[in-house]
């Protein structure tokens, strides 16, 4: 399957413009961090969410630091051009042009790369229909340091993805070189026991998404009990039900969990949590 666009508009440091110098340190070294938003109508949901989760980015990366306020009023901005039900919005922040080295000595201007995209409506389907997930062989390295924030380097990510579409499936579950849970390819996962709730607690591995924050904030004050875990993928064979989330899809309902012959090895019926958590996914705010 290619992945294309029909629609792509950048603003580079705030000119509209497709391109960026080959010295950038993101094209050098994937140097930067970045989140991804989607934009119902013209307004970009969970901003707030989303600029707290790039300065988290910027200040564990030692990027230089952007203007907060600015970069919001832009994205606002661009988010006003969106003419359908539904877009995504891209921001990426890079430590900027020049040298050749590792060094960031004298690096101090960041470059920011904003895009406005379409949305990709395969999630409104699996939204409805639930998805299948396989074993990902590619785990995610431990590292404290880059733990929890969305920098650039997502090679493993790409390795994980290929693996997916080479399988025919929807998603994969991903361990950390341990064989700790920490997710999914590209979610956050909750899995649910009764009225327990368990999700990685992504210290050394995986990123922290937007929409994790959500669903933990919705947990805090109802008949659920939330618990973080370090635990291995078995941990899934006993649950009641299974869900994945991030800031586009918002939250997918798991069906079944296969092999990469195919063959099932656990199924979930349950949509109880689901259905629950479905409206504070959605909230714009």
């Amino acid at each position: 399957m290619i992945n294309t666009l029909t629609r792509c508009i950048c603003w580079i440091n705030g000119e509209q413009r497709n391109n960026i110098s080959v010295m950038d340190r993101a094209v050098q070294f994937g140097d930067g961090c970045f989140t991804t938003i989607r934009v119902v109508g013209q307004q970009p949901t969970l901003l707030s969410h989303h600029i707290y989760r790039l300065q988290k980015g910027v200040k564990q990366l030692l990027l230089p630091t952007p203007d907060w306020h600015k970069l919001a009023s832009d994205i606002n901005q661009i988010a006003q051009l969106n003419k359908n039900d539904l877009a995504v919005i891209k921001v990426i922040i890079s430590r900027g042009e020049g040298g050749r080295g590792h060094s960031i000595a004298g690096l101090n201007k960041a470059t920011i790369i904003i895009s406005l995209t379409d949305y990709p409506d395969i999630y409104l389907n699996q939204r409805q229909t639930g998805i299948d997930l396989i074993f990902s062989k590619i785990p995610i390295n431990n590292n404290c340091y880059l733990a929890g924030i969305k920098h650039l380097n997502r090679l493993e990510q790409i390795l994980i993805k290929q693996q997916i579409e080479s399988c025919n499936v929807d998603e994969a579950i991903v361990t950390d070189t341990n064989g700790i849970l920490i997710g999914c390819c590209a979610a956050n996962i909750f899995l649910r026991k009764g009225k327990k709730i368990y999700t990685p607690n992504l210290n050394n591995a995986g990123v922290k998404g937007v929409m994790r924050k959500q669903v933990i904030a919705s947990l805090s004050d109802n008949h659920y009990e939330l618990f973080y875990i370090s635990s291995n993928p078995n941990i899934l064979e006993h649950s009641d039900e299974v869900i994945i989330t991030n800031a586009l899809m918002p939250i997918l309902s798991v069906n079944r969990i296969l092999t990469q012959l195919k063959q099932p090895v656990w199924h979930y019926n349950s949509r109880e949590l689901f259905n629950f958590l479905l409206p504070y996914c959605l909230k714009l705010n």
